[in-house]
């Protein structure tokens, strides 16, 4: 396994690709800048001082050409189409502190400063030549390169130029890559595509710089030579060096080169890990620490195409999703967040589906983490005049659940150095199953009849755990993070925080004030139409009540006898395999043994269901869940976050009929 490369201990510079503005951002875009965005905020939780880089990439080919399609002037094209970009900023919650543009000043003169350097040290030559040119990859390729006479990437064929222009000696610097390579093996991670820039190195020709001016003008000009303009890759990669000072503030500059973090997609690994190094080796300067290249994103199993029609805008994917759940947009956007880094592996391909998505909204998001602040905070208002009680000596699974949650904090920062951020949050996940089974075997609702002090410290403990979850995940949910830091009362800003106070358990003082709000991720209802993700059957029969939720229609009393609901006595309860909710019980009905399936976890463990009477609806007609025939359902109530089986009052004998 590969680890993150950290040489300053109190600086942290992350760069993301700048994104060419030919067409408009997609949830592809999206991805890149959420993984950077998590790398910079857990950097700050360590503790560290971050330069957090993005922008635009405006010059070049593809550009102007689609600027002239669109009947555009190329600069009115590029503002507007920048401004785009420069809202997905916003709209993705990002901790940027820096946005450039390559049309900006700045970067002009920070291209001009290499571009002397480089050919100070003699690594520019002219000449003709006659070469492929994908528009779509701004870059010369070969005939090996093309599938059917096109490039594969673009499904386009490329277009033939024959024109002078300036060369890059990059194969002279074949051997100080080779030794770059050789020195830092983790100089390219993950480790294959390493691999596949380390077998490039003895391959690499010199590359063409610069274009003609009467075929290209839009681009910043060769200094001393107003016939050219820099091609667009020597322009762009400079952005990681212009924004942060070189050519113009060189105490900047000092400050945070070499970047700590280069994150880009794997289509364009080969600029940024042998041509950009070599280019700064050129003008004497080091090369970056580290290039973090992640995969594509596909939509429900098929690569983004306009073709198809299935480029996917982030926004619309969260106000979809906040019309379905009836949670705040900016909460759906933190779900966004959430379910790509959760279900992609770094480094690997990943798919986007609307139905996973809504799957993890409600298992994870909704279950898991906002249920357990919706079962606590309440209670608090409820029994303790909404303070967070003392907690009294530790007792039950106390001493377990506080070592779960130092262990858990004690663990993010080495899975965040091996880039592994879906096992970081299945970790944090940890706690929360923890700190959920923890509730329900304590049961403080019951405790606070009998014995109020223990009821206290159960609430007490349980939102601690909230808190230093809360904590974790503030890089990956930093809106809904906050808004449950609102409820927990707490003083001092989430933002604040760092890793030290999610290792320190007890942080949240007894008679802290509580403040309960509505539910941060209300539960998508499978009425609204949105598809059952993984582990989940929209037609699934164990659904529990809504709890009076939504618009209920009026049924008549000759309907309502055609339902048969019968008291049944549980007999036995299990997990059902390759599932996180639900539990396969068998009930006897009265003289009948039937088998469910229920949606009960975490309110229920399966040994908590033995021996109870519990009412079910009998005449269901039975569905296949998750390869097991479910033959009615268990009827139960919810409020405020918590699900109670409903029963009789009286010992009613099994089978006896509800009217």
């Amino acid at each position: 396994m590969f680890e993150v490369r950290i040489v300053d201990a109190k600086r942290y510079y992350i760069t993301t690709a700048i994104d060419y503005v030919n067409a408009s951002p997609h949830i592809g875009h999206a991805y890149e800048k959420i993984i950077a965005d998590v790398l910079a905020r857990v950097h700050r939780l360590r503790g560290f001082e971050v330069h957090f880089l993005t922008g635009t990439d405006e010059h070049g080919q593809k550009n102007a050409t689609t600027a002239a399609a669109a009947g555009k002037a190329v600069k009115a094209f590029v503002d507007e189409n920048a401004a785009k970009f420069r809202d997905l900023v916003g709209l993705l919650n990002l901790s940027i502190d820096d946005f450039i543009r390559t049309t900006e000043p700045r970067h002009a003169r920070g291209v001009e400063t290499i571009w002397r350097r480089v050919r100070a040290a003699g690594d520019f030559y002219k000449k003709n030549y006659q070469a492929l040119y994908c528009v779509g990859h701004e870059a010369f390729i070969t005939k090996s390169d093309l599938v059917n006479g096109k490039c594969p990437a673009h499904d386009a064929e490329p277009i033939v130029i024959e024109e002078e222009n300036y060369f890059f000696r990059l194969s002279k610097y074949r051997s100080q890559l080779r030794r770059l390579f050789e020195e830092r093996r983790d100089f390219v991670v993950p480790a294959s595509r390493y691999g596949e820039m380390l077998n490039l190195i003895d391959t690499l020709e010199d590359i063409s710089v610069s274009r003609p001016v009467e075929k290209l003008s839009w681009g910043i000009p060769v200094p001393d030579d107003p016939t050219h303009v820099i091609y667009v890759w020597f322009d762009a990669l400079t952005n990681y060096i212009s924004a942060v000072g070189f050519g113009q503030d060189e105490a900047q500059f000092e400050r945070w080169w070499p970047a700590s973090h280069h994150l880009i997609g794997k289509d364009i690994n080969r600029f940024h890990s042998l041509l950009w190094p070599a280019m700064l080796i050129s003008a004497g300067l080091a090369p970056p620490r580290q290039v973090l290249v992640h995969g594509f994103i596909t939509v429900e199993g098929q690569k983004i195409s306009k073709t198809l029609g299935n480029v996917i805008d982030p926004g619309a994917v969260a106000r979809e999703l906040a019309a379905e759940s009836g949670a705040a947009f900016e909460v759906c956007i933190d779900a966004v967040r959430y379910f790509l880094l959760r279900e992609i592996p770094f480094g690997e391909d990943g798919d986007f589906s609307r139905s996973g998505l809504a799957h993890r909204f409600n298992a994870d998001l909704a279950n898991d983490y906002g249920n357990l602040l919706n079962r606590t905070v309440p209670q608090l208002e409820r029994h303790f005049d909404r303070q967070v009680p003392a907690r009294g000596p530790e007792a039950g699974k106390d001493a377990a659940l506080r070592q779960t949650a130092v262990e858990v904090a004690s663990s993010i920062e080495r899975f965040i150095d091996r880039l592994d951020f879906k096992g970081a949050l299945e970790e944090i996940w940890r706690l929360l199953g923890t700190a959920n089974k923890y509730i329900d075997e304590e049961a403080p609702w019951q405790a606070v009849r009998t014995d109020r002090a223990r009821a206290g410290t159960v609430l007490s403990n349980t939102l601690e755990a909230v808190r230093i979850a809360t904590i974790l995940l503030s890089p990956w949910l930093p809106t809904a993070t906050a808004r449950v830091w609102e409820q927990l009362g707490i003083g001092a800003s989430l933002q604040t925080q760092r890793l030290d106070d999610a290792r320190r358990w007890g942080g949240l003082a007894a008679g802290t004030r509580v403040s309960p709000g509505a539910p941060i991720f209300p539960r998508i209802e499978t009425k609204v139409g949105v598809a059952p993700g993984p582990g989940r059957s929209a037609a699934a029969p164990a659904a529990t009540s809504t709890g009076g939720r939504g618009t209920v229609s009026t049924i008549s009393i000759d309907e309502f006898r055609k339902l048969d609901i019968r008291v049944g006595e549980v007999l036995s309860a299990t997990r059902v395999p390759g599932t996180e909710k639900l539990i396969e019980v068998k009930v006897d009905i009265g003289g009948e043994v039937r088998t469910l399936v229920t949606g009960l976890v975490p309110q229920y463990q399966p040994e908590e269901l033995i021996g109870k009477r519990i009412i079910v609806l009998a005449n269901l007609e039975p569905r296949r869940v998750r390869g097991v025939t479910s033959q009615g359902m268990l009827l139960a109530a919810e409020w405020e976050g918590e699900v109670a089986l409903l029963t009789v009052e009286k010992d009613a004998p099994k089978g006896a009929k509800i009217t």
